[in-house]
């Protein structure tokens, strides 16, 4: 991780855990600007992008990918701008060779809350399409939660110990994403 003005390739940085040792995010990513780079277990690169509190963003594509975030290559920037941001994300999918998966085929699921209507059951689908608005948002919100169990175990069975708090009101939709 580095902070400058010139932003190194991506061969420049150096590998970090996504997790530390105390399953923890790293902490002093919080409320630091710039690009980041989330690889696999085996280092084969699965997103790029930029934010405002690179932080936050780890924390969510944790919960949405799980799987695919074992390894970070960070630069903060101190007086960012978006042309930059953006020119420098492009070069680092450019040097990777090829795009990765998260910003390609599956950006959505790097970038958007977590929808549980696809695991509806067949039961469960045919209460929502009898049921009025009220009783809908309350299957919603059962389903959710269900899907949020289902992630806080998977986390917990990494050993993750960064607290995760989903946004109560967007369950009411079939949606999960963090507070």
């Amino acid at each position: 991780m580095t902070t400058d003005s010139q932003t190194p390739s991506l061969n420049e940085l150096d590998y970090l855990p996504y997790l530390d040792d105390t399953g923890n995010l790293p902490e002093a990513l919080q409320q630091k600007i710039g690009i980041y780079a989330i690889f696999d277990q085996d280092k084969t690169l699965q997103f790029v992008g930029y934010s405002r509190d690179i932080y936050l963003s780890l924390k969510q594509h944790l919960v949405r990918k799980l799987s695919a975030c074992h390894w970070l290559k960070v630069q903060t920037i101190a007086k960012p701008n978006r042309t930059q941001l953006e020119s420098t994300k492009q070069a680092w999918i450019e040097e990777n060779g090829t795009t990765p998966p998260g910003n390609g085929l599956e950006e959505a699921v790097w970038n958007q809350p977590i929808d549980a209507k696809p695991t509806m059951t067949e039961e469960e689908q045919v209460n929502y399409e009898n049921s009025d608005e009220l009783m809908k948002s309350k299957l919603l919100k059962k389903i959710a939660r269900r899907v949020e169990a289902q992630i806080l175990e998977e986390l917990q069975s990494r050993g993750v110990q960064t607290e995760i708090r989903f946004n109560p009101k967007l369950k009411e939709k079939g949606l999960l994403d963090l507070k």
